[in-house]
């Protein structure tokens, strides 16, 4: 199947490793042209080497720390200028943050920032040049929403997924949609380090019924598609990629 990514460019935030990476070797495996974004340049630049001797288009690269406003401001400019005006969004950058009551304010700020601030900041830099061209995807990962113990990156995905749903009403008429993918335990270096392999086994038995986690290219193989323009009448959605995880209470 065609899904006419030829050209769009696409911005994809977290792409230096685990689902960022994936995401962003799909839409470039579609002959989109992709700005990868992530702090650590050596991993960037190894990655997107790694790509181009595979036969892939090498992604653009653009390093820059999601958490800081004047950062979030250059990495959307110098996408722009790397690639022409972002058409397409990948809000991935993010991580777990387990918390307690003890823990201070700035803990907070910091979950907020990274896992709700960046993404709604860096979706209002490339708007622009989406509603003038009257055609935009924003595809943002976020997170469970059945939480075992408190995790404010779980307070900032949900904010996320409201704040998207409530966008994408205001944006659908013209051309632009907005979903959020909810992903279950998909191997990543966060998930390896949480799930040693000597709790997998269990934890699988209780909570997946599919039996296993997730391989990054099972969430990528969605987001790609939602990136086309066949996705033009989906929007507004929050969808789970966990093997059925959330259905049983995980």
């Amino acid at each position: 199947m065609d899904l006419m990514l030829e050209g769009r460019r696409c911005l994809v935030t977290g792409a230096s490793a685990g689902i960022g990476a994936a995401i962003a070797e799909g839409l470039a495996r579609e002959g989109a042209t992709v700005v990868a974004t992530a702090r650590r340049q050596d991993v960037l630049d190894q990655w997107a080497e790694g790509l181009e001797a595979a036969g892939v288009r090498r992604p653009l690269t653009v390093t820059g720390d999601m958490t800081d406003a004047r950062q979030i401001g250059r990495i959307a400019c110098q996408a722009a200028q790397l690639a022409g005006p972002i058409e397409v969004l990948i809000n991935c950058a993010g991580g777990s943050r387990p918390v307690t009551l003890e823990d201070g304010e700035e803990v907070w700020e910091e979950a907020m920032s990274l896992n709700f601030t960046a993404g709604r900041r860096l979706a209002e830099h490339v708007l622009p040049a989406m509603r003038e061209a009257r055609w935009g995807r924003i595809i943002n990962i976020t997170g469970l929403m059945e939480p075992h113990f408190l995790n404010a990156a779980l307070a900032a995905k949900a904010a996320l997924h409201l704040w998207a749903k409530g966008l994408s009403r205001d944006l659908a008429k013209e051309g632009i949609t907005i979903n959020s993918i909810a992903p279950g335990r998909i191997e990543s270096e966060q998930v390896q380090r949480l799930y040693p392999e000597s709790e997998r086994a269990a934890f699988i038995e209780r909570y997946i019924p599919a039996g296993y986690f997730g391989e990054p290219a099972d969430l990528s193989n969605l987001v790609v598609f939602l990136a086309s323009p066949l996705a033009r009448y989906i929007t507004g959605t929050l969808i789970p990629v966990d093997g059925g995880m959330s259905h049983k209470g995980a």
